[in-house]
């Protein structure tokens, strides 16, 4: 049983169903790798054992009463969420001083959804303050480490989740996704991100950052995993206006015929973006990318090259638009409805002492461009001239997607960078996501998985790399599908962190 923590899903959901161990041994062994580890990667704020211990027992006795993993897909499996998600009775405070000691009130869709198919919900998943980073550098709290290599960054927004899975902590975690904070850390800490399409995943209960781009997904150790949560988590919900009433596939059948024959992916085209491939990309990464068209070839597809013409102005167009978002769904934090507060001699004063002490200068920095963008003097020049440009970005997408059925780039343009090296240069550490904000900006889904690992350097151990696949909206199922062929047709799924 000391080994369950190194399980993927689907081993353990098959030892479970099979009654070779139990969901509170699954929990048992999930506690004791983080009590082995996370004080050195320090990726859980918090975790209510006791809580969780009482969701295993329950799930144990579904077990033992008969119900299976096909009525109940997650029946005994621990998952653990971003400190952005709302979970009832345990605390909330998206990275943030701000929030105090706010508790949620209730449950998340994607939460309620997890419970009801017998997943074992627990922990709090440290995260760049309200998601505003690409490192997990900017928590209030802590610093989370890459367990690959703990002078280096997991990524960001959502490190936290992707070292809780790197570093075997738990088989399945649940982050949010605004500008690639979950491929982006999913790619750095060697393990398989999904970002859905918009609308696919209710964001009920997500604390926004920017309520156009934000939308929840899965990190996992395989596609195959990662599949299986995104169908749980999927699907329409009334309370979310931005939910949209399209059918869920299922999304495991597809991944079949990526496993049959030599050549599973044969009819499908693949469009290699020439503008992704930069002067700037770091030799391994280009080294990878190029080995991963050359797989993709041998399992049957077709690349081509397609143009998105205006992915120039992608970074330019986010960083308008996120930050000015930001604004708005900020302000609700004042001082005086819920959260921290700090006393002032009348309200303007007590509105200002709050959020100054309780914002990070990330946060702080994102809220004064957004305010900016949005006044009236600017509105025209920059917000609303970022919004055409969006559409146009989304029309690329569309018109490269009448030619191909994915688009084949990297996650990142490096591999995972040392703790501090762009802390102070906010600039930089805007482009580690210069891959993956375009597929937010056009509302697609996107995944990314790992294609293998930097050589190793005196004093630098080997870092994963990730490339990503972009898919059609609401083209999750062959998305999976070519993932799932392509991992299976290498090894780097199969490698474990050292932490693990």
């Amino acid at each position: 049983m000391s080994q369950l923590h190194r399980l993927t899903l689907a081993e353990l959901t098959g030892r479970l169903g099979r009654r070779e161990c139990s969901a509170v041994e699954a929990l048992q062994a999930s506690l004791d790798q983080i009590t082995r580890v996370d004080g050195d990667v320090r990726a859980f704020m918090s975790f209510d054992a006791a809580d969780a211990r009482a969701q295993a027992e329950a799930a144990d006795r579904d077990l033992a009463a008969g119900v299976t993993h096909a009525a109940k897909p997650l029946l005994g499996v621990p998952v653990a969420l971003k400190d952005v998600l709302s979970h009832r009775g345990q605390p909330l405070n998206c990275s943030s001083k701000i929030l105090g000691s706010y508790r949620a009130p209730y449950d998340a869709t994607v939460v309620e959804r997890l419970k009801a198919a017998g997943a074992v919900v627990f922990g709090r998943l440290n995260m760049d303050e309200f998601a505003m980073g690409s490192s997990t550098e900017t928590s209030a709290f802590q610093r989370t480490l890459n367990p690959w290599d703990l002078t280096r960054i997991p990524g960001g927004s959502s490190g936290g989740c992707a070292a809780s899975v790197a570093s075997g902590m738990v088989p399945v975690s649940i982050g949010s996704d605004t500008g690639g904070s979950i491929r982006q850390p999913a790619a750095l800490c060697g393990v398989v991100g999904v970002k859905p399409t918009y609308g696919r995943v209710s964001r009920y209960g997500l604390t926004a950052f920017a309520s156009s781009l934000d939308q929840i997904g899965p990190f996992a150790r395989t596609v195959r995993d990662a599949a299986l949560v995104t169908g749980v988590v999927s699907g329409y919900d009334r309370r979310d206006s931005t939910s949209i009433p399209q059918p869920v596939p299922d999304y495991l059948a597809a991944l079949e015929t990526a496993s049959a024959g030599s050549r599973p992916l044969a009819g499908i085209r693949l469009g290699l973006a020439k503008e992704y491939m930069i002067g700037g990309l770091d030799p391994e990464v280009d080294a990878a990318m190029k080995a991963s068209v050359a797989r993709f070839v041998e399992l049957g597809a077709e690349v081509v090259e397609v143009s998105l013409p205006h992915s120039d102005y992608a970074a330019a167009t986010y960083y308008i638009i996120a930050p000015a978002e930001a604004s708005a769904n900020l302000a609700r934090f004042d001082g005086v409805r819920y959260g921290a507060r700090v006393e002032g001699k009348d309200p303007a004063e007590m509105n200002s002492r709050t959020r100054g002490a309780g914002f990070g200068a990330e946060v702080k920095r994102r809220i004064i461009l957004g305010t900016y963008v949005l006044s009236s003097g600017y509105y025209d020049a920059y917000y609303l001239r970022a919004q055409k440009v969006r559409t146009l970005i989304r029309r690329d997408f569309l018109q490269a997607f009448e030619t191909v059925d994915a688009i084949l780039t990297p996650t990142t343009p490096s591999a995972a960078f040392r703790v501090g090296e762009k802390s102070d240069d906010p600039l930089q550490m805007y482009l580690s996501d210069i891959f993956t904000i375009s597929c937010n900006l056009a509302g697609i889904c996107g995944i990314s998985v790992p294609c293998g690992f930097t050589a190793p350097k005196p004093g630098v151990p080997r870092l994963p790399l990730g490339l990503q696949l972009l898919g059609k909206p609401f083209g999750e199922e062959t998305m999976f599908r070519i993932a799932h062929a392509y991992e299976q047709s290498t090894p780097w799924h199969r490698e474990l962190s050292p932490l693990s």
